[in-house]
């Protein structure tokens, strides 16, 4: 370890830590030392500090304690004419770091300083991640949509090269966090949130690019959440702090990029990501650190080539990217997903009530269609397009392959959204005949045409199914008489689809589906989906486990053979154990599909849903991701998620994807939708029509005006006044146990 870097970590942990010291009793002598502090929407109160000593800090009291844990970690300054391999000292120096940063930005929410408004642009920070916010990530995380995450800390010489340092990362998927700040080549104290703001960069979660807040001590939001990843989809309990690191280190592929002169708070803040396996790239010249051993490989390393410095990143990290781009004149990838295209930035659209448009994949035979072809059928086409404004528009994407199978037309048609989204300045919502699509002027300057949508789902639709697609053929229709003509097959095709997929059910098929994505997050994970329970993601059911295992026949989704039934009632098969047994490395030897009382299924962490019993009103509760109120059970979801998540079996509680409530398999075997006793306005008002479905189904059409809300009820006591009023049928049902 370099002593100009150990000095540095030493010295600034000494200086926050008194920062830290001198907040606190201010705040004790204004607040007292029993009042309540916390960061918003977290079960895992100040969770770094959480994670590496199992101490809850709930009250300014508590926080005293964790900071006299940070003073263990401080070490004396080194001395001038001793030289040492000082590591530990400034891995100690680090963690303390860390520690107190946590606790100052923690007072700073106390104080109403949190999240930071940028005085210059207006523009305000994201501040702490949530737990919510992780979790709707989960499926990304897993999926290699995301596979892994930069932390930008400074200022890059100008705006130009913070943006193509920014765009680089986007394109190959990185999720990028922005904190800290630097002079520029000017001279000027600034940062990358500031000059990518200046290039009119569209900047926030959905387009992967996320300003935490101005200073260096921001960059613990993402220290943070990412060592929350370890509690919430590994399982590791918090102060096993051994297992924490290595889990950030082994499975959270994250590094920082350093732009501009470092201070002392940076090396320290460094070293307290170099615990956790984080190495850092700088442009300027430091000491660097090659030895392997605490990160995978180099610890601290320069690259003064901007153009070099995003793939030295990901050699140092052990990051291995490849990105499948269609050859259209824009970039391209997940991160620009989350781009919105204005009216006043928008140059032509199709769809969205404003002309007829739809989406519609049929499958061929091999000698019917020529591969990757573009066609574009109508009048004037060329014209058209080029004044802007609005079109009708079909695309009709025509496959052929030895293995495909008309039931995998469906799935293809849902990944038409992805293709189209993923292109800069592309804009797309809804499918089959509800879509809504938009190219801005920017894109159209840049040389997007018509025959660029068609090349884009060539060229996707071979990349995502190229194990069951052979030919890919497109064709745009753009007259509004040959969309409506189209229009009315396509609907036609969609009725009979829908007709097919609703008479599927568990006792018609042989084999159920396995999807173990989670486990790299969730090693003890396995996700059993079947006809009528799709994933607790909310992303993949059967059928899009059977494309997945065509597609890859040694990937995350896999055959499960059912075998004997061991019990119908609660959905227990032989063939489910036994992989079960095997693929969990023997966490998990048996489960129940169908019921949330005995061997229920496990979870990861990413669930869209969770239910769980209330012992008092003799049913369960269900509430969403996203949803931070209290529930009757007395934890928010953000509480109960640590529960539940992990990989562990938690009889009566299961997380769920939210489309499995209108199953006829829901809590089957405990009484399915009549045990609903809780649950969210906004899952009612998202469940809709195919609850009340349900509800008639099941005898009980009354049943959605049976079922508390939020609006009626937070706890036990008002949930029982309220289902007694209301005559639910959950009071005279049997025991659940």
């Amino acid at each position: 370890m370099s002593k100009i870097i150990a000095s540095a970590a030493i010295s600034a942990s000494h200086h926050l830590f008194k920062t830290a010291e001198e907040m606190l009793e201010k705040a004790i002598a204004e607040k007292g030392k029993d009042f309540v502090i916390e960061f918003p929407d977290t079960a895992f109160y100040l969770p770094q500090i959480y994670a590496m000593t199992a101490f809850p800090v709930k009250t300014l009291a508590d926080m005293k304690v964790a900071l006299e844990m940070a003073r263990e970690m401080l070490h004396d300054m080194p001395e001038e004419k001793l030289w040492k391999p000082y590591l530990g000292e400034a891995l100690d120096s680090g963690m303390a770091t860390l520690f107190c940063e946590e606790i100052i930005l923690a007072l700073r929410y106390l104080n109403g300083l949190e999240p930071v408004t940028d005085p210059e642009t207006g523009y305000v920070y994201n501040g702490f991640i949530t737990d919510t916010i992780q979790r709707n990530l989960g499926i990304q995380l897993v999926d290699g949509r995301m596979p892994g995450f930069a932390a930008i800390i400074g200022a890059a010489p100008d705006a130009e090269i913070a943006e193509k340092i920014v765009r680089e990362l986007q394109e190959k998927n990185i999720l990028t966090f922005l904190s800290g700040q630097a002079k520029d080549k000017n001279g000027k104290l600034t940062n990358v949130t500031q000059q990518l703001l200046s290039r009119k960069v569209e900047l926030g979660w959905d387009t992967y690019i996320v300003p935490l807040g101005p200073d260096t001590e921001h960059t613990l939001y993402a220290l943070s959440w990412s060592i929350r990843a370890s509690m919430i989809f590994g399982g590791n309990k918090p102060g096993d702090y051994k297992a924490h690191l290595k889990y950030t280190k082994d499975r959270v592929f994250a590094f920082a990029l350093v732009l501009g002169e470092l201070d002392e708070i940076k090396w320290s803040t460094g070293a307290g990501a170099i615990n956790m396996g984080y190495p850092a790239i700088c442009d300027t010249d430091v000491p660097v650190i090659h030895p392997t051993g605490v990160c995978t490989y180099e610890h601290v390393e320069k690259e003064f080539d901007h153009k070099k410095i995003v793939q030295r990143a990901f050699e140092i990290r052990g990051l291995k990217v490849t990105v499948e781009k269609p050859p259209i004149p824009v970039a391209y990838g997940p991160a620009f997903e989350g781009e919105r295209i204005r009216k006043e930035d928008m140059f032509i659209e199709f769809g969205g009530q404003r002309t007829p448009a739809f989406e519609w994949v049929r499958t061929k035979e091999l000698d019917e269609i020529e591969d990757n072809k573009v066609i574009i059928v109508g009048t004037n086409v060329e014209e058209r397009f080029k004044a802007g404004g609005k079109m009708p528009l079909a695309i009709v994407i025509d496959v052929a392959g030895r293995k495909m199978q008309n039931d995998f037309e469906a799935i293809i048609e849902r990944k038409m959204h992805h293709n189209i989204n993923e292109a800069q300045g592309l804009w797309h919502m809804g499918q089959r005949d509800i879509v809504w699509m938009r190219i801005s002027n920017q894109s159209y300057k840049d040389g997007i045409t018509l025959e660029h949508i068609g090349i884009i789902h060539n060229t996707m639709t071979h990349h995502r199914f190229k194990s069951i697609v052979d030919k890919v053929q497109t064709t745009l229709y753009c007259d509004e008489k040959d969309v409506l003509e189209l229009q009315e097959q396509a609907r036609a095709v969609y009725r009979e689809r829908d007709k097919r997929l609703g008479g599927m059910t568990d006792e018609t098929v042989d084999t159920f589906y396995s999807c173990l994505l989670c486990q790299s997050f969730a090693p003890s994970h396995v996700c059993v989906i079947s006809p009528e329970r799709l994933g607790l993601c909310g992303a993949y059911n059967w059928l899009d486990c059977k494309a997945a295992f065509e597609i890859d026949p040694t990937g995350g989704n896999q055959p499960i053979a059912k075998g004997p039934a061991v019990d119908d009632k609660r959905g227990r098969w032989e063939g489910v154990d036994k992989y079960l047994k095997s693929n969990s490395a023997g966490a998990v030897e048996t489960l129940n599909l169908y019921t949330i009382m005995d061997n229920p299924m496990t979870s990861c962490g990413c669930f869209e849903c969770i239910v769980a019993i209330v012992p008092e009103a003799n049913g369960v509760m269900l509430v969403q991701r996203g949803h931070t109120g209290e529930t009757p059970v007395g934890m928010k979801f953000s509480t109960l998620a640590g529960t539940v998540g992990g990989g562990t079996q938690n009889p009566g509680f299961s997380g769920i994807g939210v489309n499995f409530i209108t199953s006829k398999k829901f809590l089957f075997a405990d009484g399915g939708i009549k045990r609903i006793v809780w649950m969210t306005k906004n899952l009612k008002e998202r469940l809709g029509e195919d609850f009340k479905k349900r509800c008639v189904e099941e005898g009980v059409p009354d049943l959605i005006d049976k079922i508390a809300d939020e609006t009626a009820a937070e706890d036990s006591e008002k949930l029982l006044e309220f289902l007694t009023n209301a005559g639910h049928p959950a009071l005279e049902m049997e025991p659940m146990f």
